[in-house]
């Protein structure tokens, strides 16, 4: 399948000890221009602890329901790379409002 910029997909990934796994929510960051050349997504990571996404460089999805997630969730900027084949399925698409905030978030975060 290919991937777009703003799907929302499930992906299993490791906790930060390395120890164990647990399926995810990310959202798909990587362009169509890196997508041409790169073989990996570049995914940013969506949690549902609210209560840890309050810096400047998080951004609590406004339409979470549109983009098909189960809780209220958020858009933390921990970026990783996967190889889509490892993407277990896509569960819907960010909307053009929640996307631009994530943008904003990712400028933030990267100092662009």
């Amino acid at each position: 399948m290919a991937y777009r910029r703003g799907d929302v997909v499930l992906v299993l990934h490791p906790f930060t000890d390395l120890r164990s796994q647990k399926v995810r929510p990310a959202v798909v960051l990587s362009s169509a221009e890196y997508r041409a050349s790169e073989p990996d997504l570049i995914l940013g990571a969506i949690t549902t602890n609210l209560s840890a996404a309050m810096s400047a460089v998080d951004y609590v999805l406004r339409e979470w329901q549109v983009a098909n997630l189960r809780y209220p969730s958020a858009f933390k900027p921990l970026l990783f790379t996967l190889e889509p084949a490892l993407v277990l399925h896509q569960v819907g698409q960010t909307t053009a409002h929640d996307l631009t905030e994530v943008d904003i978030r990712l400028r933030r975060a990267l100092a662009l």
